[in-house]
C-alpha cells in the first residue's frame, strides 16, 4: 500500500487514543488534507470545469476571482450537474458557484473537522487558511478513511 501521509502522521496516527476511536485527538487537518486545490476563474464555461472534474476525478473545484462575501466560491459536482440540466446558455464557474460549504482550518484537529462534515452532511469540507482566506487544501471522508485505516492498522 502506497503511503500518503507523512512520517510524522503515520507515526501519530499509530498512537491510537485511549477511548477506542481512530481519531487521534491532536492529529490536524493539515496531516490528513489534500493540499492541491483546483481552481478555475469565474468565467471558465462549464465544459472547463467537468473536464476539470472528471480527469482529476474531484467533486469540488474553487472558483478564484469572485464577488461577494469572499474573494472565491465553489462549483460542487451537483452544481454542475444541476447547471447542465437546466441547459441555460452562457452558464459559467462564476454563476452555478452556488453550493454553501462548511469550511475548516488546517490547524483545527481532525475530530473537529469530521464532526463538521456529519453536521452539514457533506463528505468534503475546504481547508482555508485563516489569514489569507484563502483555499489551500480539501478534506474527505475518503481522507479520513485513509486515515482510520492507518490508524487501526498500526
Amino acid at each position: 500500500m502506497e503511503q500518503a501521509f507523512p512520517r510524522r502522521t503515520v507515526a501519530r496516527m499509530q498512537q491510537g487514543t485511549p477511548n477506542g476511536s481512530s481519531l487521534d485527538a491532536h492529529l490536524a487537518v493539515s496531516d490528513v488534507m489534500n493540499p492541491a486545490v483546483l481552481t478555475c476563474p469565474p468565467d471558465a464555461p462549464l465544459a472547463l470545469v467537468a473536464h476539470l472534474m472528471a480527469t482529476h476525478r474531484v467533486h469540488r473545484v474553487v472558483v478564484e476571482g469572485t464577488s461577494g462575501r469572499r474573494a472565491w466560491a465553489v462549483v460542487s459536482d451537483l452544481d454542475l450537474v444541476s447547471a447542465d440540466a437546466t441547459e441555460a446558455a452562457g452558464v459559467t464557474a462564476g454563476t452555478c458557484a452556488c453550493t454553501e460549504f462548511p469550511t475548516v482550518g488546517p490547524g483545527e484537529s481532525l475530530a473537529c473537522a469530521v464532526r463538521l462534515m456529519i453536521e452539514h452532511e457533506d463528505s468534503h469540507v475546504i481547508v482555508v487558511d485563516p489569514v489569507a482566506d484563502r483555499a489551500v487544501g480539501v478534506l474527505s471522508t475518503l481522507d479520513v478513511a485513509g486515515a482510520i485505516a492507518l490508524a487501526r492498522a498500526g
